[in-house]
């Protein structure tokens, strides 16, 4: 039930911006099938469902107070947003302390520090790759670099590297 009303939150928050609504949308979509095919069930579901939805939630903050989306303001204004909601959500501090963190750092890899950390960079890297146009070398560079999950990996070749 915190999914559902969390994602209609992050829909009246991002109002008539449709490209971040499907942003997360997406990366929601992706995030959940790697973690059921992972077998992550419960809390740690719950936790990457909801980091999900939220990542980019501090984007119009950024824009608003640095003129910049740049992935390093986004983590800045993020948490306090998504924590604010969360609470107003019911979601538990020790969720609601997880996601912040995963918001906090999404652009920052090398401090993925669990799964549910993991499947959201991915998630947000098989919509990102589409969004962004990246080309076949930065793919590779980006599979070999980030990808750890069975499933994500999975995804990235038969969706973007077809000839695997």
């Amino acid at each position: 039930m915190i999914v559902t009303k969390t994602l209609m939150r992050m829909v009246e928050f991002f109002g008539a911006d449709v490209r971040r609504i499907n942003h997360a949308l997406k990366v929601h979509s992706f995030a959940r099938l790697i973690a059921n095919q992972e077998n992550i069930t419960g809390t740690e579901l719950n936790i990457i469902e909801l980091s999900a939805i939220l990542h980019d939630i501090g984007i119009p903050a950024a824009v608003q107070k640095y003129q910049s989306s740049a992935g390093k303001y986004q983590e800045i204004e993020g948490p306090p947003i998504a924590r604010e909601m969360l609470m107003h959500l019911g979601a538990s501090p020790e969720t609601i302390y997880r996601i912040c963190y995963l918001i906090g750092n999404h652009h920052s890899y090398t401090k993925i520090d669990g799964i549910d950390f993991q499947i959201l960079v991915e998630a947000d890297f098989l919509v990102n790759i589409f969004e962004d146009k990246m080309n076949a070398a930065t793919v590779s560079v980006i599979r070999q670099k980030y990808f750890k999950t069975r499933t994500g990996v999975r995804l990235l070749e038969q969706i973007y590297m077809p000839e695997k």
